[in-house]
């Protein structure tokens, strides 16, 4: 009896994780105007409620239900071994951003659409929420997640306004208004340096948003937007790498404080 509850317990948490993408994806896309699509998200493993049963086999969406061995990762030397972390979903057996990337639908076909949207994730409730950048949508600025618990007390010692902040167990994304490529060049070549550890999130590309689950582990609001804003307010660009650059080179002797 004990089991069976136990598994009715994990099947009500996993209904509702579900149902919190789709609704977290329709208040992105209807109440902030934020683009999104369904990621490509993990394959299942099997013996699990999607899968065939079949021990130490994965099951991939979109291959009609067929299972497939587990994806084989590059060791040392060039050998290969089994199991080796989570597998994407994608047909790419060595995928370096497990589930974190668009596949089908692609990246263009990110929208505001409501009707849309409660379709892609009625069909995929497990999907991560991807985020299209640039355009009218947010940018972000990424760095390591280390450097960006450090980033963060400096820039609040600052300071510095922030809008929402985005976590996973790798990289800490801060997300700012949307800015072209072009003056995020010339924003850059103006600098005499810049932490070499950071990415730019901007026009063509693509970031995860809460809640998902990836190949790093889940994806949650470090700096949640403020609860009932009709739309999250975002920093400039350029206060932020501003601000960034500035506490790199804040430490006695020139040293940078986001060195990954």
């Amino acid at each position: 009896m004990r089991e069976i509850l136990g598994r009715r317990r994990r099947l009500r948490f996993r209904r509702k994780a579900r149902t919190a993408r789709q609704e977290a994806a329709v208040t992105f896309a209807v109440g902030w105007d934020w683009p999104v699509l369904p990621g490509v998200g993990l394959a299942e493993p099997a013996g699990t409620a999607e899968s065939s049963g079949r021990g130490g086999l994965w099951t991939r969406p979109g291959t009609g239900g067929a299972d497939r061995p587990r994806a084989e990762r590059p060791g040392p030397g060039g050998a290969t071994r089994a199991g080796d972390g989570p597998v994407c979903a994608c047909p790419d057996p060595g995928c370096v951003v497990p589930g974190a990337h668009p596949f089908d639908p692609g990246l263009l076909a990110a929208t505001t659409d409501e009707r849309m949207i409660r379709w892609w994730w009625t069909r995929r409730p497990d999907a991560p929420v991807l985020l299209a950048t640039g355009g009218r949508a947010p940018c972000a600025v990424s760095l390591p997640a280390p450097a960006g618990a450090s980033a963060l007390r400096d820039l609040d010692a600052m300071g510095m306004r922030l809008g929402p902040v985005v976590a996973t167990p790798t990289r800490w994304s801060i997300l700012v208004a949307p800015y072209g490529l072009e003056r995020l060049g010339e924003l850059l070549y103006a600098k005499d340096s810049v932490p070499s550890s950071l990415r730019f999130h901007g026009e063509g590309g693509y970031l995860l948003l809460p809640p998902s689950t990836a190949g790093t582990g889940e994806v949650r609001w470090e700096r949640a937007p403020l609860a009932g804003s009709a739309r999250p307010w975002l920093p400039d660009v350029e206060a932020v790498v501003d601000a960034l650059v500035a506490a790199s080179t804040a430490t006695p002797g020139g040293g940078s404080r986001l060195a990954y």
